[in-house]
């Protein structure tokens, strides 16, 4: 798939630039959005690229899912359960590979338009951007990995606080609470990600896949088994090409250049 309906993607050397991109319904997942996601989380797993942006097209971010979309099925169960694989499909992919994911939360983050924001590996949001969980609603609840996520950024409790009241968030009390990494005004949205992904650009893609792998297991796995992992990890990064030039260029007082900087 080359062309997207509801998304647009675009690669720049390195870096991916996905916009979900249905402003007149509020940038909502329908089936099409989130098989369309999923498509360019694939084409972003490669070593062509090392960050990837996610941001929407208008006022919202994302919406959430869109229910006139999930209303018209012939069985919604069977087309939700279809529309949250493909999601959760994207999300895996974007937790799993190298690239350093930025979110860039342009406006109202909603439903699995807030759990996409807060998957990001660094997360910006707009001044004016917010956040609400809104499942329970509309008597639905929460997917998008909202569940795997919010209770390790912010512990059961808030979570809880959020999935049950569906409170809304403003771009500052998420800073406050962890779930964002940094707010900036809304005209300073789009530079501040292409800041961060030029930043990014010049890293080391395996280092960055080396942290989110060591992150995600952390977790689940006991201290002498996660130190295991750590020792394995950084001495396989030590015999790789970037481990070696990273050394040699500190060693030798110089900037590193990592590989795959002008790959396309």
């Amino acid at each position: 798939m080359t062309e997207y309906q509801t998304i647009t993607f675009e690669q720049a050397g390195v870096v991916a630039r996905i916009t979900l991109n249905r402003p007149d319904a509020a940038n909502g997942m329908n089936g099409t959005m989130t098989r369309e996601l999923a498509d360019a989380a694939a084409r972003c797993d490669t070593a062509a690229t090392k960050v990837v942006v996610i941001t929407g097209a208008g006022r919202f971010f994302c919406a959430g899912g869109d229910l006139k979309d999930f209303a018209s099925a012939p069985s919604r169960g069977r087309h939700v359960k279809g529309v949250a694989d493909d999601l959760h499909r994207a999300i895996s992919t974007f937790a799993r590979m190298d690239a350093v994911v930025i979110t860039a939360v342009n406006g109202t983050a909603a439903g699995a338009g807030f759990s996409l924001a807060v998957s990001g590996d660094l997360v910006l949001a707009a001044e004016s951007a917010s956040f609400t969980m809104a499942y329970t609603r509309v008597g639905l609840s929460p997917d998008g990995s909202a569940s795997y996520h919010l209770p390790r950024l912010i512990g059961i409790a808030k979570t809880k606080q959020l999935m049950l009241t569906n409170r809304t968030l403003s771009a500052q009390e998420a800073l406050q609470w962890g779930l964002v990494g940094e707010v900036v005004a809304d005209d300073r949205l789009q530079a501040r990600a292409d800041e961060l992904a030029e930043q990014m650009a010049e890293t080391s893609a395996g280092s960055n896949g080396g942290v989110k792998a060591l992150l995600s297991d952390t977790f689940a796995n006991g201290l002498e088994q996660q130190m295991e992992l750590e020792g394995r990890l950084i001495a396989a990064r030590a015999e790789s090409a970037d481990g070696r030039e990273g050394v040699d260029a500190f060693l030798a007082k110089r900037r590193p250049k990592f590989g795959a900087q002008s790959a396309g």
